[in-house]
């Protein structure tokens, strides 16, 4: 953890380096979040980082998005995923599926990245394997640029979390 006043003094290159994995393999949030500093609290930090995705415009979006790893994919199986995404997988049961959940968990990504042309993501914490799988399988059906806009809402949620375990208000 790091106080929220010693982030705020940091160099621009040490305050990126610290905030860089808040948005999966998108260190550019963070560059683009730190000329605002001083920030007044965790929550005012959380929403210019969020700005700086909204104003990057579609491509940048969609970037960020497929930046983000499958759940319980190929990725996670070879033991590819930034800790952070190891400790939220972790946390929601995912590197305990059955041969049946991994295979249906396996089948639905592949499904939803060939009709989306990005993962799905989802928030994982306070999940199950089963309420994965079950939104998994709710969201694929609905049209990419609904699930373009969800994604970034969940990308948000995530970070928000990231945020809340890296940066304490002190």
């Amino acid at each position: 953890m790091i106080a929220l006043s010693e982030l705020n003094a940091l160099p621009k290159a040490a305050f990126v380096e610290t905030l860089g994995g808040i948005f999966e393999h998108s260190p550019w949030v963070a560059e683009g979040a730190a000329d605002g500093r001083p920030y007044g609290s965790v929550a005012a930090l959380h929403a210019a980082m969020c700005e700086v995705v909204r104003a990057a415009g579609e491509a940048a979006q969609l970037a960020l998005i497929r930046a983000h790893p499958e759940l319980a994919g190929k990725a996670a199986v070879r033991g590819e995923l930034t800790a952070a995404s190891t400790s939220e997988q972790r946390g929601a049961g995912l590197d305990q599926c059955s041969p049946e959940e991994f295979a249906e968990l396996t089948a639905l990504n592949r499904a939803y990245g060939e009709r989306h042309g990005f993962p799905f993501i989802l928030a994982v914490r306070g999940h199950t394997r089963a309420s994965i799988l079950a939104a998994l399988r709710e969201r694929a059906a609905q049209p990419t640029e609904v699930e373009q806009a969800e994604c970034l809402a969940q990308i948000e949620r995530i970070a928000a979390l990231r945020l809340a375990a890296t940066v304490s208000e002190a």
